[in-house]
């Protein structure tokens, strides 16, 4: 097992994720050059107002946190049974999501459990993928050996940070867990990489090193030339003396597909003064500006730590009390050493 990370830091991961998002979601599918005519030059400076009220996270949060729900479902697992598929109680956990989307879902004997699904920010559909909704709506998960799919759209990799945190092979885990819906390499490798980025980070490790790192774990897998390039571009780009801005955002893509979504987030996590700085320059572009802003958000909030989060987002994030509760469970579930698993109705152990 990787040493614990410090609860700083997983809340600094898990906020800083879903302040991201929301800093983005008003302005996705939005051109730049319309997002600086309606917030300035400089665009987006601060939670606004759009399909929501200003401060709303969207589905890249929720299933977040339905991951984190999932790995605590599955530490309980393997303490009550001795034994637990990672992957497939995650699997039960983003049916769980699927049932407070208002979709009709594939249980097999088991229904919807535990706390998250009932909680009322969360039954709220906010722009969810349709790759997700449609295979999750499969009688079984998805895998690399048997996709649903050849989708590489970056709805597996926005929601895996959480497993950067506690997963013994987060990479490994991280691929697992996007393959149950997204079923081209791009878009669970992506997904590997990103797990072992959070990993590192926060743990203390050099994003630009915990990148290399990343990419030569891809590389061993089949399909992994359009995530390895993407990398490579970010770790470039970063490396030149251009001021950060959005035109040198946008030559990365526009991060609707995986890889795309996760090179943004890289380039602009390793070019950031702050944690503010990074968010902002990841979600001011003509694109897919929640998840791209959530994936740097989980990435500098990892490094960098809850206090570097600004305190008025903090507060201003609508459903931050869920996010910091499931951050705190996570915490609590994966202490060394071992203490008492969570409560098994708060948190079924299947």
């Amino acid at each position: 097992m990787l040493p614990p990370v410090a609860a700083d830091r997983v809340l600094g991961c898990l906020l800083g994720g879903a302040i991201g998002d929301a800093l983005g979601a008003p302005i996705e599918f939005t051109m730049l050059k319309d997002i600086q005519a309606e917030q300035g030059d400089l665009g987006v400076r601060d939670f606004v107002d759009g399909a929501w009220p200003a401060g709303t996270f969207t589905d890249d949060t929720q299933m977040t946190l339905f991951t984190t729900e999932g790995l605590i479902r599955a530490e309980n697992r393997r303490r009550t049974t001795g034994q637990a598929d990672p992957a497939h109680v995650l699997w039960h956990a983003y049916l769980g999501w699927l049932h407070t989307q208002g979709e009709r879902v594939p249980w097999d004997e088991i229904g919807p459990a535990g706390w998250l699904v009932k909680e009322p920010v969360l039954q709220a559909k906010r722009a969810p993928g349709t790759t997700c909704l449609t295979a999750l709506s499969r009688r079984a998960p998805g895998s690399v050996e048997r996709p649903h799919n050849n989708s590489k759209g970056c709805g597996g990799v926005m929601r895996v940070a959480p497993i950067g945190l506690v997963g013994a092979d987060p990479f490994q885990l991280g691929v697992a867990a996007a393959a149950i819906t997204h079923g081209h390499p791009s878009g669970y490798l992506a997904a590997g990489c990103f797990a072992h980025l959070v990993a590192r980070v926060s743990r203390g490790h050099d994003l630009r090193e915990s990148a290399v790192e990343a990419i030569e774990l891809a590389l061993a897998w089949p399909g992994a030339d359009e995530t390895a390039a993407a990398l490579f571009h970010a770790l470039d780009l970063a490396s030149l003396a251009d001021t950060p801005d959005p035109r040198v955002v946008e030559r990365l893509g526009a991060g609707w597909i995986a890889e795309e979504a996760l090179a943004i987030s890289v380039y602009c996590a390793l070019v950031a003064r702050d944690f503010a700085s990074g968010v902002l320059l990841a979600v001011n572009h003509s694109g897919d500006s929640d998840s791209t802003g959530a994936i740097t958000g989980n990435l500098l909030g990892a490094a960098l730590g809850v206090e570097a989060l600004p305190i008025s987002w903090r507060r201003r994030l609508r459903g931050h009390e869920v996010v910091e509760g499931v951050a705190r469970d996570l915490v609590q579930q994966f202490a060394e050493p071992a203490t008492t698993p969570l409560d098994p109705n708060r948190y079924p152990p299947w």
